[in-house]
């Protein structure tokens, strides 16, 4: 176990992901105020915990201590005194990030890819620099200063960037909005997932109420933000295809009727689990007018299928993905998932021999992330065996295949507890990129989060801030709170008197 004192909060949640990944197996402990204790009154004995990291600041300096119980005891101190005539919070925040980064690699021996970097989106920071006219030696100069990030993932970061720039300037972007539209419902809950995911056999009961609810919030967002032109629509979830088929249709009739589709530049179904799809299901995203969709397998390797929860095999995953190019879906997706329980490099190359064959448009590689809210986690001790070592090598091999095959890098992302400090990247073909993608992760358009979970992001440029609205996640109290869901919206719009421009 890792114990953390903190004189304060300020950083928590700075501190405790940088500590994670450097110990990501490690159980972590936060305490903070009270009384302070000196790291030579500490014992690292008997039922105390393996490491302790005590970081106290004061306006005028950081001061941080870190004890590993191993067998000839450890102590490292350092202190550090901010030398700015008043305290500035980012300062603080990055150099108390980098003298605990430079710590806690001196007594692993690791590095780590994105240095300091957490709760950050890498590709933003060099976007913004691109998109005032900056240079990318600027960035790989602040990348290096400031979070101690590797050269590879910075020269990453900076060709994603220069990448969305052009799609966005040809979008746009700044004059639309795009809707994000949620359907919680999937076969099965697969065993990493922590989105809001109910199982059809429990819940397919609420589904025609859900649908109710749902329209009702596309009838107020339809109107929400008069002065901006739709951009994408994106249905995800769940598995929006675990719908049957006539729900299905009856929610892309509503798509139609309350947006203006014709002018949508992007239009995308997360048809996901193949175990959900089915002819007359493809056919009707191509008749209502979806330019885009995701089939998802994860892995091909079948062992890996029945342990993390899919219930479908590999087999079905080709048959989906051939009907769906059989009924014209010329823009496909597959997201795999490298860091599975159970599998190795051999694993992954294994199954990008098999998606070789399929051909799709784009690739997204997922490095597992662990969340709180996954049955993984619960799962930990008892798969402990099964955890994955040479992830690194895993993401090799993808970014290897992506670019044999024509697939260029266009957005990416990290999550905390993720695996071994890696990403989440999406490769596509030019002109293939998805581009709601994009405008989630940049955070340059206002999206509408419509259903179970959504989560809103309105942009306001003129004022450089972003405001935040949740939809509840639980699907019954979104069906019984949906005038409550659509009041957030509401009064946020109307107390910051529209969006601008």
């Amino acid at each position: 176990m890792i114990e953390i004192r903190l004189g304060e909060d300020s950083f928590e949640q700075d501190i405790r992901p940088l500590v994670r990944a450097f110990f990501p197996r490690e159980e972590i402990k936060v305490e903070i105020g009270g009384a302070w204790i000196e790291p030579k009154s500490l014992s690292l004995q008997g039922s105390a915990p393996r490491y302790q990291i005590g970081i106290l600041h004061d306006e005028r300096q950081i001061r941080i201590w870190f004890l590993a119980d191993t067998d000839e005891e450890t102590l490292l101190q350092r202190e550090y005194h901010l030398e700015a005539p008043e305290p500035d919070r980012r300062i603080y925040k990055n150099l108390l990030k980098k003298q605990l980064y430079s710590i806690l690699s001196e007594y692993t021996g690791r590095t780590l890819p994105w240095g300091t970097l957490t709760g950050i989106r890498p590709t933003k920071l060099a976007y913004e620099v691109l998109e005032r006219g900056g240079q990318p030696q600027e960035i790989r100069d602040f990348m290096k200063e400031q979070y101690q990030c590797s050269e590879e993932k910075t020269e990453l970061a900076i060709r994603i960037a220069e990448r969305e720039l052009t799609l966005l300037r040809k979008m746009d972007y700044q004059n639309g909005y795009s809707i994000y539209i949620g359907i919680p419902f999937c076969p099965t809950t697969c065993l990493y997932c922590s989105f809001a995911s109910y199982p059809v056999s429990s819940y397919g009961a609420y589904m025609e109420d859900y649908l109710t609810a749902l329209s009702k919030e596309m009838d107020y967002a339809a109107g929400a933000i008069p002065d901006k032109r739709l951009t994408t629509v994106y249905i995800g979830g769940g598995t929006p295809t675990a719908l049957p088929a006539e729900m299905l249709e009856r929610l892309l009739i509503e798509v139609r009727k309350h947006f203006p589709m014709e002018q949508v530049q992007e239009f995308t179904v997360e048809a996901g689990r193949p175990d959900s799809i089915t002819r007359e299901k493809l056919q009707l995203l191509k008749r209502y007018g979806v330019t885009r969709i995701s089939i998802n397998p994860q892995t091909m390797v079948e062992r890996t299928l029945d342990l993390i929860g899919r219930r479908h095999t590999a087999a079905e995953v080709e048959k989906a993905f051939q009907m769906a190019r059989e009924e014209g879906h010329d823009n496909i997706n597959m997201d795999l998932i490298i860091g599975l329980p159970g599998e190795c490099a051999e694993d992954v190359a294994y199954t990008l021999e098999h998606i070789e064959k399929l051909n799709p448009d784009s690739i997204t590689v997922h490095a597992l992330a662990i969340k709180r809210a996954a049955r993984l986690k619960l799962k930990l001790d008892e798969l402990d065996g099964l955890l994955p070592k040479d992830a690194l090598r895993m993401q090799q091999l993808t970014a290897e295949y992506a670019a044999s095959h024509g697939y260029e890098p266009y957005y990416l992302y990290r999550q905390k507890n993720i695996t071994d400090n890696l990403e989440n990247i999406g490769y596509a073909r030019p002109g293939k990129e998805g581009l709601y993608n994009i405008l989630i992760m940049e955070e340059k358009q206002t999206i509408l989060a419509l259903g179970a979970a959504g989560s809103s992001k309105l942009v306001y440029p003129a004022e450089n801030r972003i405001e935040r609205v949740e939809n509840v996640k639980y699907v019954v109290d979104y069906i019984h709170r949906i005038d409550e869901m659509i009041e957030r919206k509401r009064r946020i719009l109307t107390e910051t008197g529209g969006l601008g421009r």
